[in-house]
Order: structure tokens, then C-alpha cells, then sequence
């Protein structure tokens, strides 16, 4: 009986917080579908759903152009530092070379400034080189990220050595022993590293704020703080928008789920 209360009250818990957590998210789709007169009433369902403020958001905005710069942006980020990352941690774990154990020091020192220090190198180096208001303005911090460095060296070296020579002595190449031996091996790894950069750059806001002079080229967040200010009375606008933008983050968990929580798990374990 003891056992049956214990279980019992854990999952009322559990399904508590769960609503408590879960409310300002139903209640952000509610009110997407809501007429303005029903905006601030507590009825979860409302009386009569309308998708006019999807219509009206992408219409009479720039709410898609917005999307889209969101969506190449992160896509981009989220290769090259699957790339990159990869590679340089595998560098770092598997050859030996003067000056290595300080390379990698000096980029795990950047993981302790804070990110509020670097914008202003970040500006000043996209204004020397034309590069604000434009995608790579936008990408360029995150196109290699230390702590993906950090991560793939620290699995790389878990790969056996004698696996890699065996490859060797088989006459393969050293690209294509990174590309077919060791990659597979750190593949949860990889698309944990993948997922998080993706989420990262997607609701990236201070940088994309502070690059970004033109309106078609603010990215979605951005996009959507703007508005919502200029449109403070709008709030069934503004969460229609929001619902939006979520989108892809819901698609990107439900697909990869699994690899998310393997993935922390993993992290944690290294």
C-alpha cells in the first residue's frame, strides 16, 4: 500500500507540474485563434476560432521572410559546426602535434567570456569587413563552436587506436578513415551536437539584434520583438506569430528525442 500512495503521489506531482509548465503554451495557442474581444478571457477553447491572425501575420509582415532567414541561418550554423567541430576534435584527440594541449586550452578558455563581452570584437570586425546586415554577419560567430570542439574530442578519444590502425594498414586514407571509422563511432554524439546548435542559432536574439539594420533581413525572433512592441494591442497577432515560430523547434524534439536525451546523458557521462 505504501508503494501504491508513493507511486500515486509521484505521478500527481509529475502531471502537475507538467500543467503548470504546459499552461502559458496552451494558452499562447488559444489565443492565436481568438478574436480581439476574446484575447483576455480565460476560456482555453474560445468561442469562435478564427485563423484570421495567421492570415493577417504573414500577409501584412514580413513574418515569413523572417522564418526563412531564421531557417538558413540555423541550417548553415548547424553543418558547419557538425563539420568543423568534428574535425578539429578529432585532430585534437588523435594525432600529436607541438603546441596541441595549448590549442586546445585556448579554446576552452573562450567557453568563460561571457557571450555579452564578445559582441563588440564581433562588430567591430563585421563593420571592418562589410559584413553587417547580411547572413554571414549573422552566422559567422557560431559557424565553429568551442564547446562542440570540446565535446567531439572528448568522445573522439574513446575511440580505440588499433581501430584506426587497422584502417591504416588497409590502405585507407586519413580523411576517409575520419569520414567511416571514426564518425559512426561518436554518431549520438554528433546529432546531439547538431540538435543543440540548431535550437541555439534558431532563438539566437542579442547578436542578430545588434547586426541586423534592415527589416527583411531580422531573423525570426527579432522580427517578432519588434513587432510585438509596435503592436503591444495586438496580442492575439503576436501569438499567432509565436506559435509559429515554434514550429520547427516541436518538429526538430519529436524527431530526435531520443537523441536529445541520449545525447545529455552522454554529455553529462564525458
Amino acid at each position: 500500500m505504501k508503494k501504491g500512495w508513493k507511486s500515486f503521489l509521484v505521478y500527481f506531482l509529475l502531471t502537475a507540474g507538467s500543467l503548470i509548465m504546459l499552461f502559458p503554451f496552451i494558452w499562447m495557442i488559444s489565443t492565436s485563434f481568438k478574436l480581439p474581444l476574446e484575447v483576455f478571457t480565460l476560456d482555453i477553447i474560445p468561442e469562435n476560432p478564427t485563423i484570421q491572425n495567421y492570415q493577417k501575420i504573414i500577409g501584412d509582415t514580413l513574418f515569413l521572410k523572417w522564418f526563412l532567414n531564421s531557417l538558413i541561418i540555423a541550417i548553415i550554423t548547424t553543418l558547419s559546426v557538425a563539420i568543423f567541430d568534428t574535425l578539429v576534435g578529432y585532430i585534437l584527440a588523435k594525432f600529436s602535434f607541438p603546441g596541441k594541449n595549448i590549442i586546445f586550452v585556448a579554446i576552452l578558455s573562450t567557453l568563460m567570456i561571457p557571450t555579452e563581452m564578445l559582441v563588440i570584437p564581433w562588430y567591430m570586425m563585421s563593420t571592418e569587413f562589410g559584413w553587417v546586415d547580411s547572413y554571414w554577419g549573422i552566422m559567422f560567430p557560431g559557424v565553429i563552436s568551442a564547446f562542440g570542439i570540446f565535446l567531439m574530442r572528448q568522445f573522439m578519444e574513446s575511440i580505440p587506436d588499433d581501430l584506426l590502425d587497422a584502417a591504416r594498414i588497409d590502405g585507407m586514407r586519413e580523411f576517409g578513415i575520419f569520414v567511416k571509422v571514426a564518425i559512426p563511432q561518436v554518431r549520438p554524439a554528433l546529432s546531439a551536437l547538431c540538435i543543440f546548435s540548431f535550437l541555439g542559432n534558431w532563438n539566437a536574439f542579442l547578436w542578430p539584434l545588434l547586426v541586423i539594420e534592415s527589416t527583411g533581413m531580422r531573423t525570426l525572433p527579432v522580427g517578432l520583438a519588434f513587432f510585438s512592441s509596435e503592436n503591444q494591442e495586438y496580442w492575439e497577432l503576436i501569438m499567432a506569430g509565436a506559435t509559429i515560430s515554434v514550429i520547427p523547434l516541436i518538429i526538430v524534439f519529436l524527431f530526435f528525442q531520443k537523441q536529445i536525451i541520449k545525447g545529455i546523458v552522454l554529455t553529462g557521462m564525458k
